[in-house]
């Protein structure tokens, strides 16, 4: 499955639809500081609060979408440069998908495109509990993405691994949980009944590898346009 042909084919069928193409209407993209991104949160452990990545912002006629990624700046042009524009490294992507999003957005298809705030964060792992519960029952759950508050929340439930590509992370024990490397991510998927992955795994450019056949659920607001568009289960409950 090819996500970004397809993302890539229905942000061309959308802007030739509502004639965005026709005008010079400019996608601003700017990186957010982590104050920006995620507020002022209790816990301090997040990847936006660390530092090491980033999130990138678009807007679009007023309306803003957002993507998560380890390669960021800042970005102007046209609609008809961003869908031009060869997706080869997490920046570009990483605009892609901000501008996909704020886009989306705009034309009233995706929602929940700007990551939440402040004490939203430890709110939405205990509503992802019950949310797995009454959609998929009791799963071993194989998850690609490190957001600390969800793999505390996860761990005291469900059977859980955990994998990421933070070495800071890898090796050692949250919550009970040792975060794997990338490439533990085909046994964890063999051995898992829901793979719960990131929306970052399409900035960079992985999550063809890991929709498989198992039951997936995607988070976050990096994915919000794509999932919307492509029909992918996402949970994201307290994005704006």
């Amino acid at each position: 499955m090819d996500f970004y042909r397809r993302i890539k084919n229905e942000f061309t069928r959308l802007s030739e639809r509502n004639n965005l193409g026709a005008e010079t209407i400019q996608i601003r993209v700017r990186t957010l500081s982590p104050e920006e991104a995620i507020g002022n949160p209790e816990d301090k452990d997040y990847p936006l609060t660390k530092g090491r990545e980033r999130m990138m912002e678009a807007e679009f006629k007023g309306c803003f979408g957002q993507a998560f990624t380890d390669m960021y700046g800042n970005f102007s042009g046209d609609m008809n440069y961003v869908l031009q524009m060869e997706l080869n490294n997490n920046f570009r992507r990483a605009i892609f998908l901000a501008s996909f999003n704020a886009v989306t957005r705009y034309l009233g298809i995706a929602d929940k495109t700007v990551h939440c705030k402040d004490e939203a964060p430890p709110i939405c792992a205990r509503e992802l509990v019950s949310y797995i519960r009454e959609n998929f029952g009791q799963p071993r759950i194989a998850m690609v993405g490190l957001q600390p508050r969800m793999v505390q929340a996860l761990s005291k439930e469900f059977d859980l691994r955990v994998v990421d590509m933070d070495e800071d992370n890898i090796g050692h024990e949250k919550f009970g949980v040792t975060i794997g490397a990338p490439d533990e991510t085909p046994a964890n998927l063999a051995w898992c009944d829901l793979a719960f992955v990131t929306g970052s795994a399409l900035t960079n450019d992985t999550l063809d590898d890991l929709m498989g056949s198992k039951q997936t659920l995607v988070f976050g607001v990096t994915i919000a346009g794509p999932a919307a568009c492509l029909g992918l289960r996402r949970f994201c409950p307290y994005g704006s």
